[in-house]
């Protein structure tokens, strides 16, 4: 077989080994690179996940293209369906990337991320080449490039979660806030809550903290508050 007669082969509009094949490698090329950049973040979905998730909604635009193709006498049904549960369908993977802790919310980006990874993979069944790699470019300059100016217009503050446990009902965070201030961090958002039949409260501050930020002096200011039992830091990760 001829170089001019595999490209023909893979640019047809029709289903066949070679494009299938082609369309099936190029969405694992894609989603890796996708997957890459989340496992770099500390995401349970990471390369192989986002591989499958491509490669997968692949596969099932090239079904979507397959069966009338060849069972044009087809009465029952709407091949189209196959398709077009992909986009529904792919939400179940998207919650299970999020996570929620007492308030906060972790793994939105990477959710947003399988989403679009599987609109690349129904891309790449069509045939559409390089808007599934123009589209994969894009998504890693959102997911590297303007990381990097978040940061800087936040001058090098992360999202950090502070969680405390109090051994008495706390009804205001108002003298927390006045220690943050003190510490230079900014609170973005505080969740209480309370167990009255036990006496205790359970604070978790969002805060933006630059890397520099001494935590073991902050907690130290914030166990004297109040009857402190503990204080643990978590790192928010998009």
């Amino acid at each position: 077989m001829s170089w001019e007669e595999i490209i023909s082969q893979i640019n047809s509009i029709e289903v066949n080994t070679l494009s299938s094949m082609f369309k099936l490698g190029l969405s694992l090329i894609l989603g890796s690179c996708v997957g890459a950049e989340r496992k770099r973040k500390g995401q349970i979905a990471g390369v192989r996940t986002f591989a499958l998730i491509a490669m997968g909604a692949t596969l099932a635009m090239i079904l979507s293209i397959y069966v009338p193709q060849e069972y044009m006498g087809l009465k029952n049904g709407d091949p189209g369906r196959i398709a077009a549960q992909v986009v529904s369908g792919i939400g179940f993977l998207g919650a299970g990337a999020i996570i929620q802790m007492k308030g906060s919310v972790r793994g939105l980006t990477t959710a947003a991320g399988i989403w679009i990874v599987a609109a690349i993979g129904m891309a790449v069944g069509l045939g559409l080449y390089t808007l599934s790699i123009f589209c994969t470019i894009l998504i890693l300059f959102i997911l590297l490039g303007i990381e990097k100016w978040e940061h800087r217009m936040h001058n090098g503050a992360e999202s950090r979660i502070v969680h405390i446990k109090i051994s008495e009902i706390v009804t205001t965070e108002e003298k927390y806030i006045r220690v943050l201030d003190e510490h230079k961090i900014h609170l973005s958002n505080a969740y209480m809550d309370y167990n009255y039949t036990e006496g205790k409260t359970v604070i978790n501050l969002v805060i933006l903290a630059r890397e520099t930020t001494d935590f073991m002096a902050l907690f130290e200011d914030l166990r004297h508050l109040y009857p402190t039992e503990s204080i643990s830091l978590a790192t928010q990760v998009r």
